[in-house]
Formats: structure tokens, sequence, C-alpha cells
């Protein structure tokens, strides 16, 4: 197993941001933050005015050439989340988003392992048939939460892996 991304040092790790449902009229609020050696992303979701979404994302160089499976150490909150890779493929002039859905359990922390090939194509929330992972260039690694459920959520990570 090898550690893509671990939080003991936030300083020298990639920087997190979040993007919400406010892009499309939403008024979803997702916070991202490091602390004691985990990521936490908490917020509130909110189904109004069409929203329903809160996320966060990293930008970096990572190559997935030859791994197949994702693996976080997360503590949640009951609640299902998505896990999101991006690359440089493109539809309609934006990015394509590879994603799947991971259950949490409430304050446990838990081991969430997600075949690579499990990973769909998706555009603004709209199921794609292509085009396909390139394993080699990943560029962006993100959560989402979009369960269709408004109140507060919280998800902690301890790290992400490969295997």
């Amino acid at each position: 197993m090898q550690h893509l991304l671990d939080f003991e040092k936030a300083e020298a790790g990639p920087k997190w941001f979040s993007v919400d449902d406010g892009v499309m009229g939403g008024i979803s609020k997702g916070l991202v933050d490091i602390n004691h050696g985990s990521l936490h992303f908490r917020g509130d979701l909110s189904l109004e005015n069409n929203g329903g979404f809160s996320s966060i994302r990293t930008s970096g160089d990572y190559d997935f050439s030859g791994k197949k499976t994702i693996i976080l150490r997360v503590k949640g909150d009951g609640r299902t989340y998505q896990l999101r890779l991006a690359t440089d493929a493109r539809y309609r002039g934006s990015a394509v988003s590879y994603g799947t859905e991971f259950a949490t359990e409430t304050a446990k922390w838990i081991e969430v392992k997600i075949p690579i090939e499990a990973l769909s194509p998706s555009w603004r929330g709209r199921m794609l048939d292509g085009p396909a992972l390139d394993l080699s260039n990943v560029e962006e690694i993100g959560i989402l939460i979009g369960d269709k459920k408004a109140g507060a959520f919280s998800l902690e990570i301890d790290w992400v892996a490969v295997e």
C-alpha cells in the first residue's frame, strides 16, 4: 500500500479548497481544514434553490498506473459521500469527474476500499459513456456529498492510499 495523502504535516501537503452548489444558485456550505493529523470536511447541505452538493478538492500530479484500489481511512457521520478524480479529460469544455459513492459509519474510523474500476465518468452530475480514466494523469482528488439529505455533515480523513 502506498500512501498518497497523509495529513500529519498539513503545511507539507497539497492545499484543499471547497466548491459548493453556490456555483449554480444553491446555498450549501462546506468547509475544509486540516488539524490533529486529519482532514476535516464539514458543513451544511441545503436543497433550496436547486442546490444539494458540497465538495472539497486538491490539485496535483498523481500517477495511479498499475493501481487497482484506492483506500481511505475515514470517520464519518453515517452519510454517503463520493470519491472523485479528474484528469485533463473534458466534456463540453469542462472537466470530467470519475467517481463512486462510499458509505461512512457514525463516529467510527473505517477503511474504505474503492476499486478503481468502480469509478464512472460524469459531468456536472450527468453520467457519461466515456472517456476512459487515464490513470497516469490524475490532476485532482476530491470528496463530494450530494445525498439529497439537507442538514449538517462531517467527514474526517486520516489518509488516502493506493494499491
